[in-house]
């Protein structure tokens, strides 16, 4: 089974604004004001959403060149549902994270919508990332020594 290894560095200071490296792409994890940040990029939560999203996209994408149709672009509207709570310390109960993510994908090409909901179904089926928000994949949080 061929592997690719995907690694990010993250580097916070004594504020939430952090700096994040992938590759040679730098990108900035921040929170709101009103959360005591400095509003400078989006939340982790953003990112979750936007990495599906984006996911989406590609993955329609390299399906649209595989296949040669003829898609002119895709749209992506995600939006997910939490309790904060837990996250806040709050509460013990609850997840910490999603308790729900819903993708909307408009495809605008030229397809019956029977064509176009069976492309979708390839792209969900073959995303990273939802694949990986869908199963549990082990994650472990090691101190560094």
């Amino acid at each position: 089974m061929p592997a690719k290894k995907v690694q990010v560095e993250v580097r916070q200071g004594e504020a939430f604004k952090t700096e994040c490296t992938a590759g040679k792409h730098m990108v900035v994890v921040d929170q709101p004001a009103a959360a005591g940040g400095t509003d400078e990029g989006p939340t982790p939560l953003d990112y979750q959403l936007i990495s599906l999203g984006g996911c989406i996209a590609a993955v329609g994408r390299i399906i649209a060149h595989q296949r040669r149709l003829p898609i002119r672009g895709i749209r992506v509207s995600v939006e997910g549902e939490l309790n904060t709570d837990r996250l806040l310390g709050k509460t013990a109960q609850d997840r910490a994270g999603f308790s729900s993510v819903r993708a909307v994908v408009e495809i605008d090409a030229d397809l019956p919508r029977e064509e176009k909901a069976r492309l979708l179904s390839e792209i969900d089926d073959r995303c990273p990332i939802s694949d990986n928000l869908r199963n549990p994949t082990p994650v472990t949080i090691v101190l560094a020594e």
